[in-house]
C-alpha cells in the first residue's frame, strides 16, 4: 500500500512539474531578457540611482551582490536588536547579539537556520520586516547569479554580464511576488493561518488554559518554500497543522518549494538557444531526485527495530497525516534544494534514511537545488565534466562554444571544494579543540556517541550549503555554534557565488567556438549520464571518510 502511495504522489508531482515546466521557464527567460522595464521598476532604479538599460562587468555585478546582503545582515540584525520598542512585537524582548548575528546572516544567505522557538522568540514586525523581506531577497539574488552566469555563456565577446540591480528588480516584481501571492492565498484556502492577532488564550475540556498562537502565516509559508527559504514561523515549521495542515497542502508545499528549480533549466535552454541543453540538465536533476526519493524512502519503510514494527513504520517523529511517504518526499524535497523545511524530523528517521538528507545537502543541493544556486551549481558540475570528458578524448574542452581552460577549471574546482572545506573543518574544530569539545558534547548533544557526531555534521552540512534544517537532538544557540555556523553560512553563500560570477564574466569575454566532429554533445543521454556519474563520485570521495563516522557506522552497527 506504501509503495503505491509513494507511485502516486511522486506521479503527481511529476505531472504538475512538467505542466508548470515549459510556461514558467520561457516567462523567466523573457522576464530577464526582454528590453522593457515596468513603470514601478523606473521608479524603484530612480530612487536607488541606478540606469536601466546600463550593464556592469562580473566584478561590478559581485560588488552589488556583496554590498546588497551587507545592508541586509545589518537591516535584520538591527530589527531583532530593537524589537522590544517596534510596534507588533507582541511584548518580546530584544534577541541576544549572538544569535541576532546567526539569524542576520541565516536569511540573508538563504539558509533560514534558526536557533530558537520562533513564535516565542520573534514578533511580528521582525518576522515581517525582517526575516519575510529576507526571504525574497535573498532568493532573488541565487536566481540573478544563475541567470549572470547563463549571460555568460549566451554572449560572445562582451565584458558584461547584465545588471544586478535591474536583474534583482525583475526577479522580486514580475516572479517572486506575484506567485507568491498566489501560493498564499491558496494556502488561506487550505487552512492556514493568516492574521495578526497574537496569542489567543482558550479553555481546554478539562478546564484549564491554553495560548494559541497567530500570525501572518500563509504569506510568510508561501516565499518561505517558493524561495526555498525554508524558515518556519512556528518551531515544529511544517510539521505544524497551521503551516501545513492537510495531505494537499503538504504535496502543494513540495510544488511550490520545486517549481522554480525545475523550471530554470528551460530558463537556461532558452536563454543560450537551445532548449536540448536545458532538458539535459533537467534529466540529471530528476535522475538524482528520483534515485534519493527511493532510497530514503525504502530506508524508513524496512525500519529495523520492535518499535517500528509494532506501529507498521517507522513513524517516530512523522506526522500521522503525512505518513512515512510524505514525510520522505518532503524530506527530499527540502534538502535537494535548498528550503531545509521540515515536515518531520530527520533526527528521528532511521540511521540510513537520516543519512539521505545530510548526503543530499552534500551533493551540493542540486537537483533541482534552490532557486537560482541550483543551477548555477548543475552548470559548474557540467563543466567539470566536459573537462574530464576532454581529458579521455585528448582534446580542449568546450562547454555551449566556451573553452575551458585552466582559468574557468580553476574557477570550478574552487566553487567545488568551498562547501566540503567548510563542512569538513567547521566539524572537526567541533571536537579536535577541548575546550569547544567539552562545551558542543555537554550543551549541545542530546544523544552522545555516533549520533552525536551525526547531529553536529547535519548542522554544519545543511549551514554550508545554505540549507537550514537540522538534526533536532542538537541544541545551536551557544556562542561557538553561533559563530562557527554563522561563518559557515557566509563563506557557503557567497565564496562560491564570486567563482560563479568569475566565470560567468570570463565566458563572456570569449567568442563561440564553432562545433566539429570532435566536439563533445552535451544535450544527449551519455553526457547526462556522465554528468550523474560525476556528482556522485565527487561526493563520494569528498565525503565518504565521514559518513563512516557517524550515519553510516550507526546505521550498520
Amino acid at each position: 500500500m506504501e509503495i503505491w502511495l509513494a507511485v502516486a504522489q511522486f506521479a503527481t508531482l511529476a505531472l504538475v512539474l512538467a505542466v508548470l515546466y515549459r510556461p514558467l521557464g520561457d516567462y523567466m527567460a523573457h522576464t530577464f531578457t526582454s528590453p522593457k522595464h515596468l513603470r514601478v521598476e523606473r521608479g524603484l532604479y530612480r530612487v536607488i540611482g541606478v540606469a536601466g538599460d546600463s550593464e556592469q562587468t562580473w566584478g561590478a555585478y559581485l560588488r552589488g551582490v556583496l554590498a546588497f546582503s551587507f545592508i541586509g545582515v545589518i537591516l535584520v540584525y538591527g530589527l531583532q536588536r530593537l524589537q522590544a520598542v517596534l510596534p507588533l512585537s507582541l511584548g518580546m524582548p530584544a534577541i541576544p547579539e549572538g544569535l541576532s548575528f546567526n539569524t542576520a546572516i541565516s536569511f540573508v544567505t538563504n539558509t533560514n537556520w534558526q536557533s530558537y522557538s520562533p513564535d516565542v522568540t520573534m514578533g511580528y514586525a521582525v518576522q515581517m520586516a525582517g526575516l519575510a523581506v529576507q526571504n525574497f531577497v535573498s532568493a532573488a539574488v541565487g536566481i540573478v547569479v544563475a541567470v549572470a552566469l547563463i549571460r555568460g555563456l549566451a554572449r560572445r565577446s562582451t565584458g558584461t554580464i547584465g545588471n544586478f540591480w535591474v536583474d534583482l528588480t525583475r526577479a522580486t516584481v514580475r516572479i517572486l511576488l506575484p506567485l507568491s501571492i498566489i501560493a498564499a492565498i491558496a494556502l488561506v484556502v487550505g487552512g492556514v493561518v493568516q492574521n495578526l492577532t497574537g496569542f489567543t488564550e482558550v479553555t481546554t475540556l478539562t478546564g484549564g488554559t491554553q495560548s494559541i498562537p497567530g500570525g501572518p502565516v500563509a504569506s510568510q509559508e508561501a516565499i518561505k518554500l517558493l524561495g526555498t527559504n525554508g524558515g518556519g514561523f512556528f518551531n515544529a515549521n511544517s510539521a505544524h497543522p497551521f503551516e501545513n495542515p492537510s495531505g494537499w497542502t503538504n504535496l502543494f508545499e513540495v510544488v511550490l518549494m520545486l517549481a522554480i528549480p525545475f523550471s530554470l533549466p528551460r530558463t537556461f535552454g532558452t536563454m543560450v538557444g537551445d532548449k536540448r541543453q536545458g532538458y539535459a540538465i533537467l534529466a540529471a536533476m530528476g535522475a538524482i531526485f528520483v534515485i534519493s526519493f527511493a532510497a530514503l524512502t525504502t530506508f524508513e519503510l524496512i525500519g529495523a527495530g520492535s518499535a517500528p514494527m509494532a506501529a507498521g513504520g517507522a513513524m517516530e517523529g512523522k506526522e500521522q497525516r503525512f505518513g512515512i511517504v510524505g514525510s520522505t518526499l518532503f524530506a527530499t524535497t527540502s534538502t535537494l534544494t535548498s528550503t531545509g523545511a521540515v515536515n518531520s524530523m530527520h533526527d528521528s528517521f532511521t540511521a540510513l534514511g537520516g543519512m539521505m538528507p545530510m548526503f543530499n545537502m552534500m551533493l551540493g543541493e542540486i537537483a533541482p537545488g534552490g532557486v537560482g544556486s541550483g543551477l548555477y551549481g548543475m552548470l559548474v558540475l557540467a563543466i567539470i565534466t566536459v573537462f574530464i570528458a576532454g581529458l579521455l578524448v585528448g582534446r580542449t574542452p568546450e562547454y555551449l562554444g566556451k573553452k575551458i581552460g585552466p582559468r574557468e577549471i580553476k574557477l570550478a574546482s574552487l566553487y567545488i571544494l568551498t562547501t566540503p572545506t567548510l563542512v569538513l573543518v567547521g566539524t572537526a574544530l567541533s571536537f579536535a579543540i577541548p575546550a569547544i569539545r567539552d562545551d558542543v558534547e555537554t550543551t549541545s548533544i542530546w544523544n552522545p556517541g555516533l549520533h552525536g557526531f551525526s547531529e553536529v555534521l547535519y548542522a554544519f552540512t545543511s549551514a554550508s550549503n545554505n540549507n537550514g534544517s537540522a538534526f533536532a537532538g542538537l541544541t545551536a544557540n551557544t556562542p561557538w555554534l553561533n559563530a562557527a555556523l554563522g561563518a559557515a553560512m557566509l563563506l557557503g553563500r557567497f565564496v562560491p557565488i564570486v567563482f560563479v560570477l568569475a566565470l560567468a564574466g570570463s565566458f563572456a569575454a570569449q567568442g563561440k567556438v564553432p562545433a566539429t566532429a570532435g566536439t563533445l554533445p552535451t544535450h544527449r543521454p551519455q553526457f547526462v549520464g556522465l554528468l550523474v556519474g560525476v556528482v556522485l563520485i565527487v561526493v563520494a570521495l569528498t565525503y565518504f571518510p565521514v559518513l563512516a563516522l557517524g550515519p553510516l557506522a550507526e546505521g550498520l552497527s
